[in-house]
């Protein structure tokens, strides 16, 4: 459990904004370096080098790496991105800045998607359960 109180899906899309906007290409951050993905963003913890730095065990991010590589430097470097495996460090090490924005990009879309998916699921399934609970039931819906 990590002990940032952002909610997922917020921070994704803020991610995905932040992308989208150039904002690993268009920064006076560290100009004399490459930009790291995540690291580099609003979504990291350790943005802000005024703040103390924190633990990336803390991240809201670590519940997308896999449990195995969580004890990593940088944990989010490897959160998969598609179903071959791929992740930011693989990206790093075989890819260009222009396929790892894509890729990510394509993640964080389809990532978002699911969790407004399983949000709208959830939320069906609360409604029912208070329903049955306060001894309504709802109407079985048939389709012609």
């Amino acid at each position: 459990m990590t002990d940032d109180k952002r909610d997922l899906l917020e921070v994704l899309k803020a991610e995905l904004d932040f992308l989208e906007k150039g904002g690993y290409r268009h920064t006076a951050r560290a100009a004399w370096r490459p930009h790291f993905m995540f690291q580099d963003s609003p979504t990291c913890l350790n943005f802000d080098p005024t703040q103390q730095p924190r633990p990336c065990s803390d991240c809201i991010l670590m519940q997308l790496v896999p449990e195995d590589l969580r004890s990593k430097k940088i944990p989010c470097r490897y959160i998969p991105l598609s179903e071959r495996g791929e992740t930011v460090d693989s990206f790093y090490r075989t890819g260009t800045q222009e396929e790892l924005e894509a890729a990510v990009a394509q993640w964080l879309k389809t990532t978002i998607a699911r969790l407004e998916r399983e949000k709208v699921e959830g939320l069906r399934a609360r409604k029912r359960v208070i329903c049955i609970t306060a001894g309504f039931v709802p109407k079985a819906r048939f389709s012609v």
